[in-house]
């Protein structure tokens, strides 16, 4: 087995694109610093799956859910790239095959926090997608009870005003009129 040489500098947009495909981690990059960790699996898996399908119901035809699709929050120096669990987005994206998202194509990223991103999904994540623009941010913590707490953009001090955890069924009209039973995003296909 060769080993890929790992970046010993500040990646780019095109660096990063340009790294071999690998499936079995996922990469983000902070700041220009590549960061790698294990790919979701088991639970967080199912529920990411699971909210995209019921995201996927209730959208209208023009807006559509995915799953871990590459966001570049900051194309220049440094380089800022994401993979939420889920995002909301254009249907038009997803039909062109876009190999990545910006900021202004998201309408809802979604974070499942596993054992190991907490902290940055609840404290990092919130910053970088508020200063990025992106108008709804939500997280999905597995911790007994599963809860959702959704984050709304306040564009005039781009931050984030975050709204108390909900357990059960989340439901809102902020983008658009939305119910998600969390124990059922959570449970083995019927």
């Amino acid at each position: 087995m060769t080993a890929v040489p790992w970046p010993d500098h500040l990646l780019s947009l095109e660096e990063f694109t340009a790294l071999p495909e690998d499936t079995s981690r996922r990469y983000e990059v902070l700041e220009g610093v590549l960061i790698v960790s294990p790919r979701p699996v088991g639970l967080h898996s199912r529920v990411a799956k699971q909210l995209a399908l019921h995201l996927d119901e209730q959208l209208s035809p023009e807006w559509e859910a995915a799953i871990e699709m590459d966001l570049v929050l900051r194309p220049g120096f440094p380089l800022g790239v994401r993979v939420p669990d889920v995002v909301v987005t254009r249907s038009e994206l997803i039909d062109q095959s876009a190999p990545r998202l910006y900021p202004e194509d998201v309408l809802i990223a979604v974070e499942v926090i596993s054992p190991g991103s907490r902290m940055t999904d609840t404290v990092l994540k919130p910053v970088e997608y508020a200063e990025a623009g992106i108008p709804h941010y939500w997280v999905v913590d597995l911790e007994p009870p599963v809860s959702l707490t959704a984050y709304h953009l306040i564009e005039e001090f781009g931050a984030y005003q975050e709204a108390p955890a909900v357990t059960g069924e989340f439901l809102t009209s902020e983008p658009f009129s939305l119910r998600i039973d969390l124990d059922a995003v959570t449970s083995r296909r019927r």
